[in-house]
């Protein structure tokens, strides 16, 4: 699959990336369907699946469970391959989430988040906004925290994964790339989208498929037919689904059919 320029950051993503969502959690979610977590072989199998495919992006954070401890173990030995973003802002432990953009706790999340993903640097971090996005960039101390990190190298780029339109066009202000929720049923990030690729910033989309209400190849192909968004986001467990879904989309993913014998 090709990469693209994930806007001025440096980094090079696939036009699909993995959310790693389902291989840590399963309590209070917004799937349509019920599933079991899969065990650790299960896991490294999909993780490796999820590589092998030509998929360079990985998406997780500290909200999603065993996520990231479990691609840290998994995958360290593959770090050079593969584009890695995670989160900080909120923890989900026994079932309950909390938020935390204290300096403290941002600081505390980003040690753990290295050492559980077993790396000494973060490609991506984002912001894990609780809905109230204005707030969180305005009155917290997480900003100018996240800022300090990256200029110390411990994060290439800093990102705002909202919840509202005003947000992310708030986070243009200092981000390096924003993570929005855009799809057929919602559009209402459009104009953002299009202005964060004027002023450089990357744009990457989560739940393209809304959250698993729509068919796979027709909510990506719509996604990524906005020529402003460097990659869209997709989950799920089934490793077969998503080689699927990269070959239905064939030349958009910049993916070369089979050569002729």
């Amino acid at each position: 699959m090709q990469t693209q320029p994930l806007g001025q950051t440096g980094l090079l993503v696939t036009p699909l990336g993995f959310g790693a969502f389902k291989i840590g959690r399963n309590e209070k979610v917004k799937y349509p369907q019920p599933y079991d977590l899969p065990d650790d072989a299960a896991a490294e199998r999909l993780l490796n699946g999820v590589l092998d495919a030509g998929v360079n992006l990985i998406d997780t954070a500290p909200a999603y469970g065993i996520s990231e401890e479990r691609i840290g173990k998994f995958l360290a030995s593959r770090r050079n391959e593969f584009v890695l973003s995670t989160k900080v802002g909120e923890r989900f432990v026994n079932g309950e989430s909390s938020f935390d953009f204290t300096a403290v706790g941002v600081r505390s999340s980003v040690a753990e988040s290295l050492r559980r993903l077993r790396t000494e640097v973060l490609d991506m971090l984002f912001v894990h906004s609780n809905g109230d996005d204005l707030a969180i960039q305005q009155q917290t101390e997480v900003v100018p925290t996240l800022q300090k990190l990256k200029h110390a190298g411990y994060l290439r780029a800093i990102g705002f994964s909202g919840k509202t339109p005003s947000g992310a066009t708030a986070a243009l202000e200092w981000a390096d790339v924003v993570m929005v929720e855009y799809h057929m049923h919602d559009s209402s990030h459009t104009e953002v989208i299009a202005s964060a690729a004027s002023r450089g910033i990357g744009i990457v989309v989560k739940k393209g498929l809304a959250s698993g209400h729509l068919t796979p190849v027709d909510a990506i192909r719509f996604v990524l037919s906005n020529p402003h968004v460097a990659s869209v986001v997709v989950g799920g467990l089934n490793l077969e689904h998503l080689k699927s879904n990269i070959s239905s989309l064939g030349e958009r993913l910049g993916v070369s059919p089979p050569s002729t014998l």
